[in-house]
């Protein structure tokens, strides 16, 4: 009897032994950035459906997809806190130039594509460049649910806009809210803050969020705090009035008791240089009064955005068809010329600033007769056509029918670096996520689509040694997740959902410039959204596992 209950006792021991965990997949050898910037360790990490499983030693388990991480970090997804891909991800769901650098979520800000109104659709469908798409949703919730039916490779998230919501109930002219289209404003806030926006975002410099007073920003924010979500903005100025733009992003902050973040956080012209570290300062001083303020950058000298910024916002009171009328006029073509070249305080001169012609750069056009001119400068072609920059700008503008896209060379690396540091800046490219091939060569991306998040890990972190890589790691993951309230999502944490990033730090590499910006990063090797891989052995797997990412207000019904 005795040996009986030894053999069957052996008998299970072989059986436990032999029966080992299976997993989805393991990433076994890897070196752990678990993104809460402390010290790396060696580990290994299993997948199951779309969650991390287990994080440790792992040689005893068995998975069909076992990948060696030897030599290489692994990472949470990165978060791109200033996605510009509404469009591009309706042609090709892979979001290439994202993920091939570890990017597994895009959240996107300064405008949104809901609401809707019938008028707003029309010209969201009848504007349409290179990129084709039907508009058949009219509020944001169903725009997002759209995209993620669709197919898409990464995550997304959305900030709903002041300034869509304006011109949802106000319009485009430049006039303030009645009580009664205020009253409008704030239930569109609930609407989109129910379907999951993660709060109200806006861009100041341009109409017709610049006819915004800053009281109609709080009385949104205050809408969006009920929901706790946070207030976005691309400031009133990033130049001559940067400072006073900053203080009243603050004022919003106390007034509408939520978390604000700067966008795109820059010191934009050469006489404004000088004012990040007063920029730093006034944010270090709000934050030790426990005021949440974030911000987040790309690491480049360039920003990108239309030939229109070179105008007066006023000029373009009633929208881009009546600027394009005006554009007509001799007198108004006249007042233009000398507009582009004031160093104007009440509007945000971005031609002035950058300091001319020279250094605007033509990156887009809606008409293939214009494309030919797609990175030139505007004083390249200026000379080809005979007329001056002015003209040549006013005139591309009515031949394109469109703001064109243009790069402004406005910052400077010391800045750069220095804002890389903070510990309470995050980053985002500010552009679209493109595939490098077909639709996408008809028009310049700014490098920062292909660039922007392994310049960190790469340049900023192995090369410049502006900070640690576990920091770069905190700050491309875990911080914008915390600031966004992203549940289970910027940490390698047991539980939370597998987004992960392995990447070799020794190589990781950005390779897009402004002269050819369609140039993928390479040293990431393989990417995981939601558990499923999206890039292996540094290709796309073809997968679209991306979901739409609720904010905090997801269905909360207030009384």
């Amino acid at each position: 009897m005795r040996t009986s209950v030894v053999i069957f006792i052996a008998c299970i021991a072989f059986a436990s032994c032999t029966n080992k965990p299976s997993y989805n997949t393991i990433i076994r050898n890897g070196t752990i950035y678990d993104g809460n910037g402390g010290e790396p360790y060696k580990a290994d990490i299993a997948i199951n459906a779309d969650t991390i499983a287990f994080i440790g030693d792992l040689k005893n388990a068995s998975s069909k997809n076992i990948i060696d991480a030897n030599g290489k970090a692994v990472a949470p997804g990165f978060i791109n806190m200033m996605g510009h891909s509404e469009e591009s991800l309706f042609h090709d769901g892979r979001a290439q130039s994202d993920i091939r650098q570890g990017v597994t979520t895009e959240i996107f800000t300064e405008s949104s594509f809901g609401p809707l109104n019938a008028k707003m659709k029309e010209q969201l469908q009848d504007g349409q460049g290179d990129i084709k798409y039907k508009v058949t949703w009219n509020t944001l919730g169903e725009y997002m649910n759209t995209l993620e039916r669709k197919g898409i490779s990464c995550n997304i998230a959305s900030f709903v806009g002041t300034g869509t919501i304006r011109q949802y109930v106000v319009g485009e002219d430049d006039i303030a809210p009645t009580p009664q289209q205020l009253d409008s404003m704030k239930l569109l806030v609930d609407q989109a803050m129910q379907e999951g926006a993660l709060g109200v975002t806006c861009a100041l410099i341009y109409p017709p969020d610049f006819f915004a007073k800053t009281d109609e920003l709080i009385a949104l924010s205050k809408e969006a705090s009920k929901y706790h979500g946070m207030y976005i903005s691309h400031m009133r100025s990033e130049g001559n009035k940067l400072i006073e733009a900053v203080r009243e992003l603050i004022t919003i902050s106390k007034e509408a008791n939520l978390p604000c973040e700067i966008c795109h956080l820059k010191a934009a012209g050469k006489s404004n240089w000088n004012k990040m570290d007063s920029v730093v300062k006034i944010v270090d001083s709000a934050r030790q009064q426990d005021l949440p303020i974030t911000a987040d950058m790309y690491t480049y000298l360039a920003g990108a955005t239309g030939m229109t910024s070179a105008f007066p916002p006023t000029l373009q009171d009633g929208g881009f068809g009546k600027l394009w009328q005006r554009l007509h006029d001799p007198s108004i073509r006249k007042q233009m010329a000398t507009a582009m070249n004031t160093n104007a305080t009440a509007w945000e001169n971005l031609y002035y600033g950058c300091g001319g012609a020279e250094h605007v750069l033509l990156l887009s056009f809606k008409q293939d007769s214009l494309k030919k001119y797609t990175g030139k400068t505007l004083a390249e072609v200026a000379k080809i056509r005979g007329t001056s920059p002015e003209e040549t700008a006013m005139n591309l503008i009515i031949d394109d029918s469109t703001r064109i896209g243009v790069a402004y060379f406005l910052m400077n690396e010391d800045n750069v670096k220095k804002q890389v540091a903070l510990p309470w800046v995050s980053f985002g490219s500010d552009e679209a996520s493109y595939t490098n091939e077909g639709v996408f060569l008809k028009s310049n991306a700014h490098p920062r689509a292909y660039g922007n998040f392994v310049r960190v890990i790469g340049h900023y972190a192995r090369d410049e040694k502006v900070l640690s890589l576990q920091q770069a790691i905190y700050k491309l993951a875990k911080l914008p997740a915390a600031n966004l309230k992203l549940q289970k999502r910027g940490e390698l944490k047991v539980g939370d959902y597998a987004d992960v990033v392995v990447f070799d730090p020794a190589t990781v590499t950005d390779h897009a410039t402004y002269d050819k910006p369609h140039q993928y990063a390479t040293g990431v090797s393989n990417v995981f959204v939601n558990g499923v891989q999206v890039l292996k052995n540094s290709e796309h797997t073809g997968a679209f596992p991306g979901r739409f990412l609720k904010g905090p207000g997801y269905n909360l019904k207030l009384n």
